[in-house]
């Protein structure tokens, strides 16, 4: 029965154990304050040397005016130009309508004419002199 199975032999080591050692660096601290440092002094030149003056807001103020009119009467030019275009269209259509309606009136005018004179000429009555 022995020869059935083998021997084996296992080894348990222990877990190797981890330390993880913090140190509190400086160097972090030292960036924030340079950027905090240099954003000051940005602010402060932008206040005192890149500031918009009353007079360059009032100029922009007047152009922004300006270019709000000039939309505003493009709009109305537009909306004018539309209008007018609508009603060419239908003084064109009119037009054209009384011209159908005065050339039928003539046409009408015409064979009434022509009925009378042939009429007329029926009636006419030829005398002869007498000598």
């Amino acid at each position: 029965m022995s020869d059935q199975y083998e021997r084996t032999t296992t080894t348990v080591t222990e877990p190797e154990r981890v330390v993880v050692v913090r140190r509190n660096g400086s160097a972090g601290w030292w960036i924030a304050a340079i950027v905090a440092i240099v954003a000051l002094v940005a602010v402060f030149f932008m206040v005192n040397n890149g500031g918009v003056s009353q007079d360059d807001l009032q100029a922009a103020r007047e152009q922004g005016v300006a270019d709000a009119n000039l939309v505003a009467a493009s709009e109305s030019a537009q909306q004018a130009a539309s209008s007018a275009a609508t009603a060419a269209q239908q003084a064109a259509s009119n037009a054209a309508s009384a011209t159908e309606s005065a050339a039928s009136a003539a046409a009408a005018r015409t064979d009434q004419m022509i009925d009378s004179a042939a009429q007329a000429a029926d009636e006419a009555v030829t005398t002869e002199p007498t000598n």
